[in-house]
């Protein structure tokens, strides 16, 4: 990963996803925790262990705000660890059932691999009895039918991002970014999953349909997309457009509300042909060695005040009825973090063993290797 200064970089570069606010703390707590945890796993203590008085969540960087886990710790005892992943990939290729963690934090389709995979455990509901302050709408999705497995945290889209001081014709599709106008102005996700959606939304085909055909499809899409990139950024796009080294941003709902909320020079704009909405997760791992306190966790976390918390520092989709009540006119006018009822929003599934397939096209044709 490079430090340098935007202005200064040549070359597109390529940072984590999610750690969109404060990126610089996020990480130098990301390396703490580390520490701090390698020397709790390295000591085990039973007596910990045994009074539950710790708590470990795999999690997205800079998603976990720090205030909610000192008001956990608080009011509970219970002291929160966090170990991070980048991409749900990353989620993926970890073992969950060695008795490291007691939550994580998948996204939708992530979760649904983790189902079929049997790393998760059965929620126990009359445990959580927040779980009632959900909107219906973010309950018993596809990804887990039954919602038996999964609370949801935040939901958001990947949308188009314009800064419309600098775009002045109109942008409506993935096509009018990449028609060639804008090379060397955009930022985009660095994610494959996400590149795979774009072009196959753009191509008019199913977001969870992929065969090596259709792969092939996406290649040429690809070959002629990526070039125009000037920054792969799934972490601080928002950033990137304030210091003004993009004019479009393809991006997380919670940067575009972030730039949406700074000036009302940016518009954010779902594609008619389709756009990602996505919904994180809480689930508990098989093997998770401090159950009760991720449950206990997780009925906090769906108190209408601690959401409210949670969306005042993270301007995501609140699935959570009762604090989106009591969110201000501002927060829920924002069209970035609460889209309009007509957008062709789009939900992923896992794609199995297709997604190494995915992975290595998508680098093939981002770094030229074959």
């Amino acid at each position: 990963m490079s430090w340098l200064p935007i202005s200064n970089m040549t070359t597109p570069r390529e940072v984590s996803r999610f750690a969109f606010t404060r990126r610089s703390q996020d990480w130098f707590r990301s390396a703490v925790s580390l520490i701090v945890f390698s020397i709790a796993a390295a000591m085990c203590t039973t007596t910990q262990a045994e009074q539950g008085q710790q708590l470990v969540i795999y999690c997205w960087p800079g998603y976990v705000p720090e205030s909610i886990t000192e008001l956990f710790a608080e009011e509970t005892g219970i002291q929160v660890i966090r170990q991070y992943f980048s991409t749900n990939e990353e989620l993926l290729q970890r073992r969950l059932n060695d008795g490291i963690y007691d939550l994580v934090q998948p996204s939708d389709y992530a979760a649904e691999a983790l189902i079929h995979r049997d790393a998760l455990q059965p929620l126990r509901l009359d445990r959580i009895p927040n779980v009632k302050n959900l909107d219906p709408e973010f309950r018993k999705l596809p990804h887990d039918p039954d919602g038996e497995y999964t609370v949801p945290w935040l939901a958001g889209t990947v949308g188009i991002v314009v800064n419309t001081s600098k775009v002045k014709e109109p942008i409506g599709s993935y096509g009018d970014v990449f028609s060639g106008k804008y090379e060397g102005r955009i930022v985009a996700l660095s994610d494959p999953r996400e590149w795979l959606g774009w072009a196959l939304m753009h191509l008019g085909i199913p977001v969870n349909e992929v065969t090596p055909e259709v792969l092939t499809e996406v290649r040429q899409v690809w070959s002629d997309w990526m070039p125009q990139i000037a920054v792969f950024d799934s972490d601080t796009a928002a950033d990137v457009m304030i210091d003004g080294a993009a004019d479009i941003a393809l991006t997380w709902s919670g940067d575009a509300a972030t730039l949406l909320a700074k000036s009302s020079r940016y518009k954010y704009i779902l594609p008619s042909a389709g756009a990602h909405r996505y919904v994180d997760c809480l689930a508990i791992p098989k093997g998770a060695p401090h159950r009760e306190a991720a449950e206990e966790f997780i009925n906090f976390i769906l108190r209408p005040d601690v959401s409210l918390m949670l969306s005042a520092e993270i301007p995501f989709t609140n699935p959570n009825a009762a604090a989106f009540e009591k969110l201000s006119k501002r927060a829920k006018s924002n069209p970035a973090s609460y889209p309009p009822e007509d957008a062709n929003l789009k939900s992923f599934r896992s794609i199995g063993e297709m997604f190494d397939q995915v992975e290595k096209v998508f680098n093939d044709v981002r770094f030229g290797t074959r």
